[in-house]
């Protein structure tokens, strides 16, 4: 049995990995920063919230990152704690760094101080390839960040890098690109797609507003990929993988597939700004491209290269897109149904 420490728990990522943890037997503490609401609603969703030991850390605050790693002595580490919305990056740049990057170091140094002898996962990005150099983007692709979340992430990433390398560490960074799951945050356009779709077929809701909708994105499901973390730890050596599909759909994809699940079957007219989406059969307006989501500098393209993942960890994505947009959408129908037991 391994002591395992996680960051962000209370995120998506930190409940599905939480939960495959436990289900090997491993002891398993979460990691979630101080505040007057508890966020474990996706721990109890999955079942393990009284399965989990809970500790307030906060990544920012050195001393605070030192007690606790000093105090559990775990055997591994999942970071993934840290400020994961693009959009709210420029808007909250440092911030956003202080937790992406800081944080990171906070861990780093407090592991090489405490002379931890721990293996330490760090949750990198595909956002960090920004404006691709390359298509599709693997291990080898060079990086070009194009918003602070990205470039707090790549400054992390190379920070494990060195680590690594300076005091023979066992870190790994996963490169994970895009994982949706039922689990989701409504900020992210998944979520809101299907949440939206949801409330537009049982409560009339009004049509969706949306960003950038020929966004280019490799999407896969997130249990599979946080399975893939546990994976890179168990792994011989500490390395960086890409973690991703090898698979390519637009936000037009998803937004039409998810659609199609809930009964809508979607047409688009006009391009760019003026592109609007309409429900075939009623000719109602559903989803229209609202130029406030436009980010200041966007990633408009992202497709992984999983060879490196496939050959040594002998790993292949199961759930891609299709699926995972049909999943997304019954659950939030289910949802939106028990909101309103009327319906």
């Amino acid at each position: 049995m391994a002591k395992v420490l996680i960051t962000g728990i209370s995120g998506q990522d930190g409940a599905f990995l939480a939960r495959a943890l436990i289900e090997r037997g491993d002891d398993v503490y979460g990691a979630m920063r101080r505040g007057s609401t508890s966020k474990t609603g996706r721990l109890k969703e999955l079942g393990i919230r009284e399965k989990v030991k809970l500790c307030t850390l906060e990544v920012t605050e050195f001393a605070n990152v030192q007690n606790v790693l000093n105090e559990i002595r775990p055997d591994m580490i999942f970071n993934l704690a840290a400020q994961s919305f693009v959009a709210d990056s420029f808007q909250f740049p440092h911030y956003t760094s202080d937790v992406n990057y800081m944080g990171v170091l906070n861990i780093l140094e407090a592991m090489r101080l405490l002379k931890l002898d721990a293996k330490l996962y760090q949750a990198s990005t595909s956002e960090m390839y920004g404006d691709v150099l390359e298509k599709p983007q693997s291990e080898k692709t060079p990086f070009n960040p194009l918003s602070p979340y990205a470039v707090s992430k790549l400054a992390a990433h190379s920070l494990v890098v060195n680590y690594r390398q300076a005091y023979d560490m066992f870190a790994t960074s996963g490169i994970l690109f895009n994982h949706e799951s039922e689990l989701r945050g409504y900020e992210f356009v998944t979520r809101k797609i299907t949440s939206w779709l949801a409330r537009i077929k049982l409560q009339d809701a009004e049509a969706m507003p949306l960003g950038n909708l020929s966004s280019v994105r490799d999407w896969g499901y997130a249990p599979e990929y946080t399975d893939m973390m546990i994976k890179m730890l168990d792994h011989g050596e500490p390395d960086d993988f890409v973690i991703s599909t090898n698979t390519e759909y637009s936000v037009r994809d998803f937004l039409f597939m998810a659609a199609q699940e809930v009964g809508f079957d979607l047409y688009s007219e006009g391009e760019g700004l003026e592109e609007k989406c309409y429900n075939r059969k009623t000719g109602k307006l559903v989803a229209y491209v609202d130029p406030r989501y436009f980010r200041a500098s966007d990633v408009v393209y992202l497709r992984g290269d999983n060879s490196k993942a496939q050959e040594l960890l002998g790993w292949k994505p199961e759930t891609l897109a299709p699926e995972i947009a049909r999943r997304m959408a019954i659950y939030d129908l289910k949802k939106a149904a028990v909101s309103n037991p009327g319906l």
